[in-house]
């Protein structure tokens, strides 16, 4: 664990080191462009867990139960950031197993979970199980830290924080601290975190006089419609081809109509993106796109419900800051995608 907490981001292997190398994205948890931090409980619900070594889902899931603001599959996508789900890591400053505790920490959170006579951060149930047991704990700081108007932002972020860089830090600097390391490091897990998540989301719907459904939770607020206007990062007067919608880092994006995914990677510009067609409608072949995403879920040929996540919001590509950049094309052609929203 890196400072107090958790975070190595290299460890010993085989007696090499393995370094994480950490994507330069924009912080999660910071404003940027049109939209505004908003706050959330966290995510991080169902488990995939055809992505977790199968002698390990048990342990996750019951880790994942620990409390409401902790998931599996920020369980998982903890291990995978810190040991890269080697049960035998050690970082060169001592972290250990797969949840790189550092001794003094393993004292205090450590048990016999596993039941074979002995608590060590090697045994991956004692290790999992007490990395749950640690992060709920340091929610319910950050929690309170909250309430007491001492530190601000997403209870997730924090405690990630906090289990990076100790939860002093999160108190100190009334947030995620203003360490290289430990902001990287928040990022990383939200950004993994999608990977780990079950994709089976409750069957959406598209809202009665409307053509498509919203493609993010709730009633976002749109911060830049369709039309012409000056690029935020060109700084060039062009044409804004959809919609940008206020949302944080890790919101799930989801696709607004039944249909069949046709590209799902990088592209320049749009960074992390997806492209769902949606058939013929009213004579025109329709598409919707989903574009700056810090992490996509779905893969090309896969066919996807209303409702279903395609991946989750982030600041890749063009961007001032997390949002969703969601567009919709008849016949190839850009068009706008508010009267298919039911937007004013």
């Amino acid at each position: 664990m890196a400072q107090n907490g958790g975070g190595a981001t290299a460890w010993v292997v085989g007696g090499g080191v393995a370094m994480v190398i950490v994507p330069l994205i924009m912080m999660v948890g910071v404003a940027g462009g049109d939209d505004a931090a908003a706050e959330g409980t966290g995510v991080g619900g169902g488990l995939n867990d055809g992505t977790v070594p199968a002698q390990y889902v048990p342990w996750v899931l019951k880790a994942g139960a620990e409390c409401d603001a902790i998931k599996p599959a920020v369980i998982a996508a903890q291990i995978e950031a810190e040991s890269g789900w080697n049960p035998n890591a050690k970082s060169p400053v001592g972290a250990e197993g797969l949840s790189q505790f550092m001794p003094g920490t393993w004292q205090t959170w450590g048990k016999d979970d596993d039941g074979n006579g002995s608590a060590s951060p090697y045994d991956p149930g004692d290790a999992i199980m007490a990395q749950g047991r640690y992060d709920c704990a340091l929610a319910e700081d950050v929690e309170g830290y909250k309430r007491a108007g001492k530190a601000s932002g997403e209870t997730l972020d924090l405690a990630l924080a906090a289990y990076n860089a100790g939860p002093g830090a999160v108190a100190k600097y009334g947030g995620i601290p203003p360490y290289t390391e430990t902001q990287n490091y928040v990022v990383r897990i939200k950004s993994l975190i999608p990977k780990y998540e079950s994709v089976d989301d409750p069957p959406g719907e598209i809202p009665a006089g409307q053509r498509m459904a919203m493609p993010l939770p709730g009633d976002p607020v749109v911060t830049s419609p369709y039309g012409m206007r000056m690029h935020p990062t060109l700084h060039v007067r062009k044409l804004h081809t959809g919609v940008d919608l206020a949302a944080p880092a890790g919101t799930p994006f989801m696709a607004a109509r039944d249909g069949k995914v046709t590209f799902a990677g990088w592209s320049n510009g749009y960074g992390n993106r997806v492209v769902v067609s949606h058939g013929t409608i009213n004579g025109k072949k329709i598409t919707t796109t989903y574009n700056h995403m810090m992490a996509i879920s779905v893969s090309v040929g896969q066919q996807v419900k209303v409702g279903q996540r395609v991946g989750a919001v982030g600041s890749t590509g063009f961007s001032t800051g997390p949002h969703a950049h969601f567009e919709v094309t008849e016949n190839g052609q850009y068009v706008d995608p508010a009267p298919w929203l039911g937007l004013k």
